[in-house]
């Protein structure tokens, strides 16, 4: 089983130009059937809060997503702008897709990121969610921000979380926050924690990329600068049961309240 994680340089609220970056840097990679490919947060607009603009009205970046799986039979996950009718306020969607195409969860990013003006545009959701990987391992979706509240990851790691995948739109300014922060979720999960950051720059900000992959023990197993890329690294399903039966901190968790 291996991950693929897409680092690119995102076009400004440009869905179509997305794709076309996706689709040409998935011609030079060798994706085997059942194999995860993770698209960062947004990855058909960048950063933005024009909702009306950015958001999936027509579910054409879903489709994109649903044609990318099955064309390639492996697990795909998405950011996209998703705006229910009648509703105020967008969700911040990591969508994800099964081999055949259909949807295997929906997860709404928890925490808008209120220090960039995200919920001016966008409500929190209020679900943890996971899926099966081939039936082998279960993972946790995540976005950004997400990644600096432990207790979200905490929650899918006992609900059976082996693997956590996050898709982010993460600043250059706050990098070394975005690497000590991804392995310490899978230290203190014993998970294994897959990050795919966006590289360039937008409107805005920039973004420095830093995609990793990190195993249950706290090790990086791949990583990328600054520069677009596809980090691809092989996950062993067998690698999370093996360090939780040898060192098993995951059994004294204590959830305390009050």
């Amino acid at each position: 089983m291996r991950a693929h994680l897409i680092q690119f340089d995102i076009s400004w609220e440009d869905r179509l130009a997305n794709f076309d970056t996706v689709e040409r840097m998935l011609e030079g990679v060798d994706v085997n059937p059942d194999d995860l490919i993770l698209l960062p947060e947004f990855f058909d607009s960048g950063f933005s809060l024009n909702v009306s603009r950015t958001r999936d009205s027509n579910a054409r970046t879903e489709r994109f997503l649903a044609e990318v799986a099955r064309r390639k039979h492996a697990y795909v996950m998405g950011g996209r702008t998703v705006l229910p009718a009648g509703a105020e306020r967008a969700f911040n969607h990591m969508s994800v897709k099964g081999p055949d195409g259909h949807t295997l969860c929906e997860y709404a990013k928890i925490h808008p990121f209120s220090y960039g003006r995200e919920p001016e545009a966008f409500a929190g959701g209020d679900k943890i969610v996971t899926f099966s990987w081939a039936g082998r391992l279960s993972v946790c979706p995540a976005v950004c921000y997400d990644l600096r509240f432990p207790e979200l990851f905490r929650r899918g790691m006992l609900r059976g979380a082996q693997v956590f995948a996050i898709g982010a739109n993460w600043p250059e300014a706050r990098q070394a926050h975005w690497r000590a922060l991804l392995v310490a979720r899978a230290i203190e999960n014993q998970a294994f924690v897959l990050g795919v950051n966006r590289c360039g720059r937008d409107p805005h900000l920039s973004y420095a990329g830093g995609s990793m992959v990190i195993d249950p023990r706290g090790k990086v197993l791949g990583e990328l600068g600054e520069a677009p890329g596809v980090l691809t690294v092989e996950i062993d399903p067998q690698t999370v049961d093996a360090w939780r039966r040898e060192f098993p901190a995951w059994r004294d968790v204590r959830l305390i309240s009050g």
